[in-house]
């Protein structure tokens, strides 16, 4: 199971340490966050010991409101079963009582001036991307007209010259050599770089070029969500069908099914043009619209 510390916390969002800055290292497992509400009141049936939990406004006015040996009673019974962190927004103060218990029990008590919903969704985001399955595989990842697409095949055969053609066509460019792909949910793959190849292209021939120095900012984002699988593979004769609809095919990454397509390469073929094609029809057919079908209601049109 993949795990983050509580010191990539601190760095990610600019925390401020109140206690337990000894015990950074302690690890965060699971994604989102957790409002210890119930808690408070005595109800454990359902806590997420292992999320890291986050008192707003709500949680600390009602703390403040009790007497003291009732304050200490609640904030010992969730803290024995030992948290991540506690992360405290909105710059609230007057938390000695906070910071008595985390100290003793070696969490850290951390604190960020934003507001607990905003704050709240800024750290969910970052926990599943962070802590997603993941998988890196060879190939090259680009963003054509706002449809991820991975480009594999084998080495030499002219994935990263096919890229630098979109990228020259006004689509983008994500990750190059190395593809990290995470699994955000059942059918969600998000395909990105590995942050040391991040905006670099290997030309051969030409070498390392950095597409952000070369065309731009809006040439290159930093992820994306993979919708098509193209591989470029080395023509052989019979390759090419005739059929109007091909039979549909997939690639399967991280236990998430994505539509497959093999692409021949031949001289005088506009394999980037091929790929922004089959980037428009796969749009096309999630708005429910069919070449294919529409063809063949003519021709029965016509006959009839």
């Amino acid at each position: 199971m993949k795990s983050i510390t509580v010191q990539r916390l601190m760095d990610q969002f600019k925390l401020e340490a109140l206690a337990g800055a000894g015990r950074l290292d302690r690890e965060v497992s699971r994604p989102r966050a957790h409002r210890p509400g119930l808690e408070f009141v005595g109800y454990f049936d359902f806590f997420p010991m292992e999320r890291v939990q986050v008192l707003g406004r709500k949680e600390i006015t009602y703390l403040l409101q009790l007497s003291v040996d009732e304050r200490l009673l609640h904030i010992g019974n969730i803290v024995k079963y030992h948290p991540p962190c506690f992360i405290v927004t909105a710059g609230q103060q007057e938390l000695p009582y906070l910071k008595k218990f985390c100290d003793e029990e070696g969490i850290p008590l951390l604190r960020t001036n934003e507001s607990t919903t905003e704050f709240i969704a800024k750290l969910d985001g970052f926990l599943v991307k962070a802590l997603a399955p993941e998988q890196s595989i060879h190939g090259v990842c680009v963003n054509v007209s706002g449809i991820g697409v991975l480009l594999r095949g084998k080495s030499g055969i002219g994935k990263s010259e096919t890229a630098h053609t979109l990228i020259r066509r006004g689509h983008r460019f994500v990750a190059d050599d190395v593809v990290v792909l995470k699994k955000l949910g059942p059918a969600l793959l998000l395909g990105t770089h590995n942050e040391t190849t991040r905006e670099f292209l290997a030309l051969r021939s030409v070498g390392l070029i950095n597409v952000v120095r070369q065309y731009g900012r809006r040439a290159f984002q930093d992820e994306t969500r993979i919708v098509l699988d193209i591989e470029l593979t080395t023509w052989r004769e019979g390759d090419l069908s005739n059929a109007l609809e091909l039979e549909p095919r997939f690639t399967e990454y991280l236990g998430v099914q994505i539509p497959h397509i093999q692409i021949p390469l031949q001289p005088g073929r506009d394999v980037a043009g091929l790929i922004e094609a089959a980037a428009n029809n796969w749009y096309l057919k999630q708005l429910g619209y069919s070449a294919a079908e529409e063809f063949m209601q003519r021709i029965q049109s016509n006959m009839q």
